[in-house]
């Protein structure tokens, strides 16, 4: 019995991103991808069920990742929470800001992918939906926190909403502009100074 080919996987998957950044997502087919990476399309078949699999295949890594940095990030809140430093947790310092945009440009392509070419996918309302999920889990710190009364106030959930996505839209701006590393980096200091999460969360 002859060994699978086990290059074919990742020239699927290059062959598709190329693919998917070049042209509009409803516009992308399986035998230009096919063709793009010199695989069959039986082979592909082999693989995935169509093109949403696929496209699902390669932002799943960065979907991981965020699951496991906002999961991260939920944890040393709560951390924070029970040392008392809540305002020194929510202050943007620049190694705060540093962290979050190396995260997304070690995974370029990843967001990329899902901030710009996801429109007729079912990630085409990505950074609402990263945004709600991040609101509530960040709603639900706030009420503890007031309970506990470490904050003076609970802010307004919606409030909060339109808050972090101003914030989150302003961070993914260099990704989407396809800026530098560095630039980028230049450019969350900036952000840094708009946002003083500690007077908005009432801490």
């Amino acid at each position: 019995m002859a060994n699978p080919d086990k290059s074919i996987d990742p020239r699927i998957l290059q062959s598709a991103k190329e693919e998917f950044t070049a042209k509009p997502y409803e516009q992308v087919s399986i035998r230009d991808i096919c063709g793009r990476a010199g695989v069959t399309t039986g082979a592909f078949y082999n693989r995935y069920k169509g093109k949403e699999e696929l496209f699902d295949a390669l932002v799943a890594p960065t979907l991981n990742l965020i699951e496991g940095f906002t999961g991260k990030t939920e944890a040393i809140t709560y951390t924070r929470l029970e040392e008392d430093e809540l305002r020194k947790m929510w202050e943007l310092t620049p190694e705060t800001q540093a962290n979050i945009i190396n995260m997304f440009y070690d995974n370029y392509d990843g967001f990329r992918l899902l901030l710009c070419h996801a429109f007729g996918t079912k990630y085409e309302n990505f950074l609402h939906d990263f945004v709600t999920d991040v609101t509530e889990r960040s709603y639900k710190f706030t009420q503890e926190a007031h309970r506990r009364g470490m904050a003076s106030f609970v802010i307004d959930e919606e409030e909060l909403h339109m808050l972090l996505t101003a914030y989150y839209s302003t961070m993914f701006e260099p990704v989407i502009h396809g800026l530098s590393r560095e630039k980028a980096l230049q450019h969350s200091e900036m952000v840094a100074k708009l946002f003083n999460w500690a007077a908005v969360l009432g801490f």
